[in-house]
């Protein structure tokens, strides 16, 4: 080895074993280099809390409407609200993760009382029991807090994704009347054996299903004018409808209400889509109307605010078919009786519910599917990958036992990978006491963040890959090709649209000294660095030499 590399390597390692406050100077000198990346959603780090669970930046709000009754554990507001995120984002910790995109959960006026749907008393914490979608649940905040929430998420370069619900209303409580029988219906219960059972029916009981193939008009509900005058804004808010219903041509049927009420926050605010939930119980029509409306009003956001406008991506959205599986559905979902291909209807992605299945495999075999699946020439689509989520009842390492592998699985898999509020700091999963999903839910362990080594090394981990992938376009949309099985070494290579990116990828290696085939892929005399370690190399006669204290490289080339 030539000696004035072995001088470097020394002078890197010592460097490396300086202070925190040095490590995170040169990790943010190693993050500016590619700061130009291209944002491409293939390739997102998508970052999916709770808003009531994740970080409470506001504690005056923790209680409202008189929400006091008791509640079984962890089915009562937690405290978490907007400014808890735009805190966040303030202090730098979605930046340091690799983070481009925030999804949060339903932040619009949600029912004021609670009810038992099995699981124990519950108040509307998760944001999916909607009462007025014209407003915000003053327990997550109000809509100036979300105004400077997405301004903010944008001057960094995150995108926000906001959680998008039509199908259903919030239950029916003693202080929350069910909405006109013309605009829900209240049986039968899906039972999920064919089309109409999974799209005509309720989710479960009590959960009013919004009859959303309708094409009657229908008036306001009565206790939403009411409400809208005692909050003086009755006139605005017809003035805004008609003009919409006067635009669109459309009926005032209740699905075009919801709508016209769900893309308003686009054109006011610019956020960047929508996960909508629930999607395999809506005709698929009416997702096509909505993204259709969405990115009418993307468009005007971006026209009035020129000079807020991140680049000229369109408007996203992705799509909750609860079990839909990229290996077996590819683009379409089989009801029994009728397959959907829901990408013919508006949507970019897919959330996968395979990627939990698939990542107790070994890497190559999952980075190959996944490659295989989404590069080839009859495919062309999206999909969101997760490992754990807040309804998922068998996620992957739900112990918590292999958070460092499920990180390198997650992150490093083709695909967009959601990181679910805790991944990348080993949040519990199993909270005693709960009942159902509520042991998903728990309030993000930001004492753990601060105070346990080992939370604390789980999330450099997280760190170091969610940068490299967010500055590497290759990782998530790029063609995957092994380059050696032992030691496990493989590339990434990404030329679409002027884009020309490549890296090279080692797992499980000896520790210290390693010797990287270049592969085609790093000419010679190259400078390298490799991302995980900070570590620096040249490329000599095809081959990298590399002596770094981890038994990962995340290879790229050098700025310097």
């Amino acid at each position: 080895m030539n000696k004035s590399i072995l001088v470097i390597i020394v002078v890197l390692t010592a460097f490396l074993s300086c202070s925190k406050q040095t490590n995170q100077k040169e990790s943010s000198e190693q993050t500016a280099f590619h700061a130009n990346a291209p944002f491409l959603w293939e390739n997102a780090s998508m970052y999916f809390l709770l808003t009531d669970r994740f970080n409470n930046g506001d504690p005056s709000n923790d209680i409202n409407f008189n929400r006091t009754l008791p509640t079984a554990t962890l089915r009562g507001f937690e405290g978490g609200d907007i400014k808890g995120i735009t805190q966040k984002i303030k202090e730098g910790y979605f930046q340091d993760l690799g983070v481009n995109a925030i999804w949060f959960t339903p932040v619009v006026e949600q029912i004021h009382g609670g009810t038992d749907e099995g699981t124990g008393f519950t108040y509307a914490y998760h944001g999916y029991w909607a009462k007025d979608w014209t407003s915000l649940d003053p327990n997550f905040g109000t809509m100036a807090d979300l105004a400077d929430l997405v301004a903010l998420a944008h001057d960094q370069g995150i995108r926000i994704v906001m959680d998008a619900v039509i199908n259903h209303t919030g239950p029916v409580t003693e202080i929350d009347p069910q909405w006109p029988n013309d605009w829900v219906r209240t049986s039968p219960k899906c039972e999920f054996n064919s089309y109409d059972t999974a799209v005509k029916c309720t989710l479960v009981a009590n959960l009013p299903d919004v009859l959303t193939e309708s094409n009657e008009e229908v008036e306001l509900p009565k206790e939403l004018v009411d409400k809208w005058k005692a909050e003086g804004r009755y006139e605005q808010e017809l003035v805004e409808l008609d003009a919409f219903f006067e635009r669109t041509g459309y009926p005032r049927a209740p699905r075009y209400y919801i709508i016209k009420w769900l893309s308003d926050f686009v054109r006011d605010f610019g956020i960047d889509g929508y996960r909508a939930d629930t999607v395999r119980h809506i005709e698929e029509e009416v997702w096509a109307e909505f993204k259709s409306e969405c990115e009418k009003s993307f468009a005007m956001w971006k026209e009035n605010n020129p000079d807020k406008v991140l680049d000229d991506n369109n408007f996203y959205m992705v799509g909750e078919v609860y079990d839909y599986d990229i290996i077996t559905s590819g683009k379409s979902f089989d009801f029994g009786d009728k397959k959907v291909n829901y990408y013919d209807y508006g949507f970019n992605s897919m959330i996968n519910f395979e990627f939990k299945k698939s990542a107790s495999k070994n890497y190559e075999e999952l980075f190959s599917t996944y490659s295989e699946v989404l590069n080839n020439e009859k495919s062309g689509f999206q999909v969101l990958n997760y490992a754990t989520s807040h309804d998922d009842a068998n996620p992957f390492d739900k112990d918590r036992n292999r958070s460092a592998e499920t990180g390198t699985k997650l992150l490093l898999t083709p695909g967009t990978a959601q990181i679910y509020y805790g991944d990348e700091s080993a949040r519990n999963l199993t909270i005693e006491g709960t009942q159902g999903d509520a042991t998903f839910r728990s309030n993000m362990n930001w004492d753990d963040i601060k105070n346990n080594e080992v939370t604390q090394k789980i999330l450099s981990h997280w760190q170091k890959l969610g940068k490299f992938r967010k500055n590497h376009p290759s990782i998530g949309a790029g063609q995957h090709e092994m380059i050696s099985e032992s030691p496990y070494i493989f590339k990434r290579t990404y030329q679409k649209n002027g884009i020309d990116d490549s890296v090279i990828i080692g797992i499980d290696l000896e520790k210290g000294v390693k010797q990287i085939s270049a592969a085609t892929v790093f000419d010679d005399n190259t400078l390298v660095r490799d991302a995980y370690s900070g570590t620096e190399a040249k490329v000599q006669n095809g081959m990298i030499m590399i002596n770094t204290p981890f038994d990962m490289v995340l290879l790229e080339i050098s700025g310097n």
